[in-house]
């Protein structure tokens, strides 16, 4: 797995998110004093703080000793797990589902922490293509299974909102690494069974 770089996130007290947000208002032609915005600087930036919040996030907490010895070699299959995340080019939201697998090799993984891998990751700025693999990854180092599998499906507001202006493109990417990469049975049960073949 690719190491992951440190970020600077803690912004000293001396520059705070609201005060940058303030700035902002009035670069884009607003009044920050209007009765509507008066409040706009400070929720924006504790929205942003809980849309990038993976960056605080540790893996191995998050995982939490829920890895556990059984001996089941059948493929395990999270289908529709809710994504969002934040577009790092435009910093515009995109949202989807992703769909995880794995095929256990004397291993298993508490399921609540499959969502809550995909949440670490995508609560980041992110482009899609990094996210699908940044989870697959996470899982293949910490499982060490024979395989796994992640595919999203996501609309990019950035699409939707400005430039191209398509409403109803959406986006899927898809990471396949072990078995499903290498045996092409296990890469279509796993296709078939979230409905992509």
């Amino acid at each position: 797995m690719k190491k992951e770089g440190k970020f600077p996130m803690d912004i000293s007290d001396d520059v705070k998110i609201e005060s940058l947000i303030h700035d902002l208002l009035i670069k884009l032609g607003e009044d920050p004093k209007r009765e509507g915005l008066v409040r706009t600087p400070k929720r924006v930036e504790a929205s942003l703080r809980h849309l990038t919040k993976g960056y605080k996030q540790d893996i191995e907490k998050v995982l939490n000793g829920a890895i556990f010895e059984e001996n089941y070699d059948e493929m395990v299959v999270l289908k529709e797990i809710d994504l969002f995340s934040l577009c790092e080019h435009h910093l515009l939201p995109f949202y989807g589902k992703a769909h995880v697998a794995y095929l256990p090799e004397g291993k298993i993984i508490g399921l609540s922490k499959i969502p809550r891998v995909v949440d670490v990751y995508a609560r980041r700025l992110q482009v899609q293509e990094r996210l699908t693999c940044q989870i697959a990854d996470c899982l293949m180092e910490h499982l060490k299974p024979k395989g796994v599998a992640v595919v999203i499906e996501a609309f990019h507001l950035c699409m939707a909102m400005r430039g191209v202006e398509k409403k109803d493109s959406y986006c899927v990417t898809s990471s396949m690494l072990g078995l499903f990469r290498s045996d092409e049975r296990s890469r279509a049960e796993f296709l078939s069974l979230i409905g992509k073949k």
